[in-house]
């Protein structure tokens, strides 16, 4: 199946002139979930964010030891995984971890080459080239795993014209709720522990040939409770995104180290996905159901002109329309950028998203930590685990 190339450009190459070119990454391909029950979170995920019936594998297709839904929204295909059996391996990760990202599929022209050359650098395989193969052609994938039990998966599909990978069937559904204009995965953030950031830094550098763009101390990252520390990597054309959080001290628990405990581990603490019309994508999420992060105060919103620095001109969102749906906004010198986090989706509090829209900003929402960060401590404060 031919895929159109993620139409994102964030003038990223310069930047990254630096960057190893030995493992060149296409995009996303797909993110795997691993959950207890796919077909429940397959209808929470059409009902609430939009998603599409796309793909499925189970008993029908001849897969007797897990089942998948494969749901798409514009370029994000998000995989849905259970197992069938209490012998599946999968189980194990699900009873540790709850339901959570286990896979970061990459889209890539050559998956050997990917594989070899990662684990040359000192990558850990968690799966050698495989060659799936039906009547629409064949898809080169292989594996290496990166922090936690999180996989990088290759995926090489440009001799593939079937709807998703072979094994999998056209999923045809009568219930597809409406697309809430998501576009594609911006970033993806993950979770490490005490001291741990610059090591799995490295260990992209080293690695995957990607850089480190961006970072930010507990002194930029803190509130008067708790505190993080962070670093974005990026692949040498800007398609891939990975922040790394880990802990920093701080009077009471931060939301690294409550993810940490309640995921048991490293892992994948969001996901942001982009839209063009955030107003709108929140209006719809939330009338579906989703629970975002509770409002900024009014005086975050009164301080949003001096927020925006030379941009004001530029805002052509109302700031009471933002203020009245919880969106926060920032900017840096290329433009500004408007973004909400939603609560956990999960009964534990780990994997969470981020809907985001970037109006030539190509920041991370630095100016924004203080209120996101105070809102993610009133709800700690609720569970209590602050």
């Amino acid at each position: 199946m031919a895929k159109e190339i993620e139409n994102v450009d964030y003038g990223l190459e310069k930047i990254f002139a630096g960057a190893q070119d030995f493992l060149p990454l296409l995009g996303t391909d797909y993110v795997e979930f691993y959950v207890g029950n796919a077909k429940q979170a397959a209808h929470f995920y059409k009902t609430t964010f939009g998603f599409q019936s796309h793909a499925y594998r189970g008993l029908e297709t001849g897969s007797t030891d897990s089942v998948s839904y494969v749901l798409t929204q514009d370029k994000i295909k998000l995989i849905l995984t259970t197992p069938l059996n209490s012998k599946s391996p999968i189980n194990d990760h699900i009873v540790k971890h709850g339901d959570g990202v286990k896979v970061v599929a990459l889209w890539v022209e050559d998956a050997r080459s990917a594989h070899e050359e990662t684990t040359k650098r000192g990558a850990k395989s968690y799966m050698d080239p495989i060659v799936e193969k039906d009547e629409f052609g064949e898809v080169v994938r292989a594996g290496i795993y990166t922090y936690g039990e999180t996989v990088h998966m290759f995926v090489e599909r440009k001799n593939y014209k079937g709807t998703f990978l072979p094994g999998f069937e056209k999923w045809e559904s009568d219930y597809n709720p409406e697309p809430v204009g998501l576009k594609y995965i911006d970033h993806m953030v993950g979770n490490v522990g005490w001291n741990e950031m610059d090591i799995w830094v490295k260990w992209y550098e080293d690695v995957m040939g990607f850089e480190n763009f961006l970072s930010f101390d507990d002194k930029e990252i803190h509130t008067d409770y708790s505190a993080l520390m962070s670093k974005v990597m990026s692949n040498g054309n800007g398609r891939i995104k990975f922040p790394i959080n880990e802990p920093a001290e701080g009077k009471k628990k931060s939301q690294i180290e409550e993810y940490l405990d309640f995921y048991e581990g490293p892992g994948v603490q969001h996901i942001a996905v982009a839209t063009n019309d955030i107003i709108s994508t929140i209006t719809e999420m939330r009338s579906r159901g989703i629970e975002f992060l509770s409002t900024p105060p009014d005086a975050y919103y009164n301080a949003v002109p001096q927020r925006l620095m030379d941009h004001n001109h530029e805002l052509k969102e109302d700031i009471e329309n933002l203020k009245a749906l919880g969106i926060m906004i920032d900017a840096d010198e290329e433009g500004y950028l408007l973004q909400i986090f939603t609560k956990p989706l999960e009964d534990r509090p780990t994997l969470f998203f981020e809907i985001i829209q970037r109006m030539g900003a190509r920041g991370f929402g630095a100016g924004n930590f203080k209120a996101l960060f105070e809102s993610i401590e009133r709800e700690q404060a609720k569970r209590g685990t602050l």
